[in-house]
């Protein structure tokens, strides 16, 4: 089974343009699956057949999950996983059928997302000291984040080329590839503005040598030494205004991805425009902050009807 695992790792690298973390992920899940089916057959992986990976199998290790007191979105991860391992098994023609197609995933917990209010945004964009460089571009940061409702890894990852000031349009390399432009508004158009001003004062700041090997791609967003910012810099800058503007705990820079979509939604906005807009794959994934929305519907009724 070793084998077949590091052939399915090697299909999915190639052929589905995942990310290095998401094969990874892949492989973590599945180790954890053939660990287990060691434990039960009492053989090593190698010596372990593909048509052994039955439906009794699989049931048996979502129990032992179950058991261990794994989250439901873990173990429906894990699931997955499997399921995706499978059918690759099945094409290959290792085995008939696909043994955790006959599993049951395990229902989850709607948990609503962690979202700011609209005027904790309107603190949290006030709270960097417009006095400093660094200031300057955190407040940008800021911006750009709740404006598009970008991901972390898509923030960090954009080049000075990825963003058009004139038609205040940011171009985002998102998962799988995917490419997708998104609008931002004047505010932003300006926070950047006055950011790139001041960003050659911190790209000056550069160690010798580093200046030409990068020329060919200039980060957006540079630290202090003018290299590109990393994403648990940008992770802890964000928690460090939100603690000084907001008392709400958990909120990180995806949670200034939720109150984009939450904002929008609320306005008005069409949920298949606020899929393209996030670069979800399934409109399922964004109609989560659906329930956000009934929430509030529910409380504006608690509040409001005299027999609530």
């Amino acid at each position: 089974m070793q084998t077949h695992l590091r052939h399915f790792l090697e299909y999915i690298r190639l052929n589905r343009n995942l990310s290095p973390r998401t094969v990874k992920a892949y492989e973590s899940d599945l180790s954890q699956f053939l660990a287990f089916l060691e434990r039960r057959l009492r053989r090593p992986a190698d010596q372990i057949q593909p048509t052994e990976m039955d439906h009794h199998a699989v049931r048996g290790f979502m129990a032992e999950l179950y058991d261990r007191g794994h989250a439901r979105a873990s173990s429906a991860r894990r699931l997955a996983a499997i399921r995706a391992f499978g059918r690759y098994l099945r094409r290959e023609e290792e085995i008939e059928q696909e043994p955790g197609a006959m599993v049951a995933t395990p229902k989850l917990d709607r948990k609503m997302p962690a979202h700011l209010e609209v005027n904790e945004v309107e603190r949290l964009l006030a709270a960097p000291d417009g006095d400093t460089l660094l200031g300057r571009r955190d407040r940008s940061i800021l911006e750009l984040f709740y404006a598009s409702g970008l991901r972390l890894s898509e923030l960090v990852g954009l080049d000075l080329e990825d963003v058009n000031l004139s038609s205040r349009l940011v171009r985002v390399l998102g998962k799988g590839g995917k490419e997708r432009i998104i609008p931002f508004n004047k505010n932003t158009a300006a926070a950047l503005r006055t950011y790139l001003g001041d960003r050659e004062s911190l790209v000056r700041r550069r160690p010798r040598g580093e200046t030409s090997r990068r020329r060919a791609v200039e980060p957006l967003f540079v630290n202090y030494r003018g290299g590109r910012l990393s994403s648990r810099s940008v992770d802890r800058l964000v928690r460090k205004y939100v603690a000084a503007t907001s008392a709400r705990l958990g909120i990180s820079p995806h949670a200034l991805r939720h109150s984009f979509a939450t904002h929008l939604l609320e306005r008005g906005a069409d949920l298949r425009a606020i899929q393209e807009l996030l670069g979800h794959a399934r409109v399922s994934t964004t109609q989560r902050y659906t329930h956000v929305s009934d929430a509030q519907l529910m409380a504006s009724y608690k509040k409001s009807h005299p027999r609530a």
